[in-house]
């Protein structure tokens, strides 16, 4: 079968085609440089090198391709308008090059099709004959009548490669076709890189082949005078980190590492801590590892137990192994070879971590920091900071080659209610803990969305804003309908205005009332920052602050404080664009600016913070959420807050969102729900509130 192969680069993609019967006889590149190597690898390619964005360019290749009957289409288009190392940008040119492979697919009609890509792919929109459509969706649209379609993102280390790369995968075939074409199962042994290369010859200075010895003829001499400054016999990391869900035998590991330091590393009076947040939890690893003890009569026989006292000693070194807690954070002077901090996302701060981890092991020779937790729920813990540590060490963002990162879980863009994630994410799935066990919790969880985020945090390893979500994500992503700003001119609107601190996030949102029964709440919200401290609030949120700047969804103030006149001047324009009836503003901190609105001539209406004003418009929003009658166009950072929501309730049934409880910022979300209280209350004709009629709702 004859192949094209698009945006080729040097053929790295198709460098295996040929096993499967595939023969790459046209191929498309941009860059001179790499063409002429493309042409050097495959000789017997015809290499149109050139802008396939070029009239002339893009004829050759499809007149080549159909004079070589091809049948076959690999695309490989730029991905770095998409990827999540870029900017991200909406409107990169290199995002429409899609567009090119989709309309050769359609002049070619080959047999089958394979589009590749990083996995943001699936979830950027570009804008095709005069719409806005995400390009999973442009290709079901255009070539759905004639292809089957299967689109997934891959994992390399799923398929037998010792490597951890997601790639967005699409896989076309023409519904004529008697061979489907379809993904190959994946297999969750992870093959290392010890697996896949660890029968060459070893590198360490202290060969331990002898066959190889004859290979250096100094080798016995220059062993021993390596001896005297080597520290290839210690160990290279001091510092594991392991992430897994519940019931994945933690403990047990951890206990076991625990008597490793304390017994085998014949570390003269070794010092070895199990930290947990409280004395419960510190007593469940010294538990397990007494157990272990106890079932070994030669290591029994060496060992002394307190177990009141939650200690070990280890008689033939004079070391010992002993179970602490938080509140042992405020004294110094120990001396540790090793620490096992069991559930760190539990620490109430850093204070512990800080004493045990930071210059405690300083006397030793190869000190051990084994942290082991499962996914938390604050992320602005020492978890979260070490957390993500290790994924910028797992991506190669960082480097530090003391660090051992481990994290079992499912990915932010899995499907939690798919089996197989459950077993992706549960190493022992079937050992240690039953798949009968994991559905039960998946369908108590589907059936009681409360739920959902404990079975995320606890059976997937997910990390989530808060225990106990109150807004369905997935609800409030189907009201993402489109609210085009200048079709909204002249319309009724009410004003949320939440300022929050001069340092922080201000947010203000306007609430278009429906002017039809077939029409929406449309929401247009709008975000402030101060200009000099977004990198800081960057690397120290975790929160993309820039990319949202890039992309217009937040603005910035000149300075490091939110320049309040800035955005007085912008709701005046605002309001030189809508009918902005009345602006509902937390009491609390905005006293001048309410005042200067007013001078502006707006209607400014206090909004208490209590469960009596909150309460009412807080279910109304989750009402008109799940009824799908509010559109938000899908505003990145009002998603966010959205997902951040803590709500609390009071013994009559109110509820409020609780900004103290909410582990980052809902602002946004707050000022939603006072625009939205006036928006109801007052629509577009009447003064009558919704709540006069129809009375709360209670839920």
């Amino acid at each position: 079968m004859n192949g094209l192969s698009l945006f080729a680069n040097v053929g790295i993609a198709e460098t295996y085609l040929h096993k499967v019967g595939v023969d790459i006889v046209v191929a498309n590149e941009l860059l001179e440089e790499r063409a002429k190597f493309y042409r050097h690898l495959y000789p017997s390619c015809n290499m149109i090198q050139g802008d396939i964005t070029n009239e002339d360019v893009y004829k050759s290749i499809i007149d080549e391709s159909k004079r070589k009957n091809v049948e076959f289409i690999l695309a490989t288009p730029p991905c770095q308008g998409m990827s999540i190392a870029g900017y991200m940008l909406p409107e990169d040119p290199r995002n429409y090059l899609i567009t090119y492979a989709v309309e050769a697919i359609k002049a070619l009609q080959p047999k089958y099709v394979m589009l590749e890509n990083v996995f943001m792919q699936l979830k950027t929109f570009i804008n095709y004959n005069d719409k806005r459509i995400l390009i999973p969706d442009l290709i079901d649209e255009v070539l759905g009548n004639e292809y089957y379609i299967e689109k997934k993102v891959v994992d390399t280390k799923y398929y037998g490669v010792p490597q951890q790369r997601k790639r967005a995968i699409i896989l076309l075939a023409r519904k004529d076709q008697e061979t489907p074409w379809f993904f190959p199962k994946e297999d969750y042994h992870i093959i290392t890189l010890r697996e896949a290369i660890g029968d060459l010859p070893s590198l360490d200075p202290l060969i331990k082949e002898k066959e190889y010895r004859h290979i250096f003829p100094d080798y016995e001499k220059k062993r021993l005078e390596g001896l005297k400054v080597s520290k290839w016999h210690f160990r290279q990391f001091n510092t594991a980190y392991i992430e897994i869900p519940k019931k994945q035998g933690k403990s047990e590991l951890a206990a076991a590492v625990a008597l490793y330091l304390l017994c085998a590393d014949f570390e003269p009076g070794a010092e070895v801590y199990g930290c947990a947040a409280d004395k419960d939890q510190a007593r469940i690893v010294f538990d397990v590892a007494m157990d272990m003890v106890k079932r070994c009569p030669h290591l029994f026989n060496k060992m002394s137990i307190q177990a009141s006292l939650k200690t070990m000693n280890y008689l033939p070194t004079g070391g010992k192994y002993k179970a602490l807690s938080a509140d042992v954070a405020n004294k110094h002077g120990f001396n540790t070879h090793g620490v096992i901090f069991d559930e760190l996302h539990t620490q109430p701060n850093r204070k512990l971590y800080d004493v045990m981890l930071q210059g405690s092991g300083d006397a030793r020779m190869q000190p051990l920091y084994f942290l082991i937790t499962t996914a938390g729920n604050n992320q602005n813990s020492i978890c979260w900071e070490v957390h993500q540590k290790a994924l910028d060490i797992i991506d190669g963002r960082k480097h530090d080659p003391t660090f051992y990162p481990v994290i079992y879980g499912a990915a932010p863009e899995d499907d939690w209610t798919d089996p197989k994630v459950w077993k992706k994410a549960n190493p022992s799935l079937g050992i240690t803990v039953s798949m009968d066990k994991v559905r039960a919790a998946f369908e108590s969880a589907r059936q009681n969305p409360a739920e959902e985020n404990s079975f995320r945090q606890l059976r997937l390893n997910q990390w989530v804003k808060q225990a106990v979500r109150w807004m369905p994500m997935d609800k409030w992503d189907a009201c993402a309908f489109p609210v085009d700003p200048d079709a909204l001119e002249g319309r009724v609107c009410y004003g949320g205005l939440d300022l929050s601190s001069s340092t922080d996030i201000t947010a203000f949102v306007l609430v278009f009332p429906p002017i039809n029964e077939d029409d929406k709440y449309s929401v247009l919200p709008f975000f402030w920052i101060p200009e000099d401290n977004i990198d800081l609030r960057v690397r120290r949120d975790h929160v993309n602050y820039d990319v949202w700047k890039k992309q217009g969804y937040l603005q910035t103030t000149e300075g490091n404080v939110v320049h309040y006149g800035f955005i007085e001047k912008f709701i005046e324009q605002l309001g030189e664009k809508y009918n902005i009836r009345e602006i509902a503003f937390d009491r609390w901190g905005a006293v001048q600016m309410t005042q200067n609105l007013e001078n502006l001539g707006f209607t400014v209406v206090p909004f208490g913070q209590g469960f009596k004003d909150m309460s009412p418009p807080t279910k109304e929003l989750m009402k008109l959420t799940l009824e799908q009658k509010l559109a938000h166009g899908g505003h990145p950072v009002l998603r966010w807050m959205m997902d951040n929501i803590y709500i609390r309730t009071d013994p009559a049934g109110n509820i409020k969102a609780d900004k103290e409880k909410s582990t980052e910022k809902i602002d946004g979300a707050v000022a939603t729900i006072m625009a939205l209280d006036r928006a109801i209350r007052c629509g577009n004709v009447t003064s009558e509130s919704v709540y006069d009629t129809r009375g709360l709702l209670v839920f």
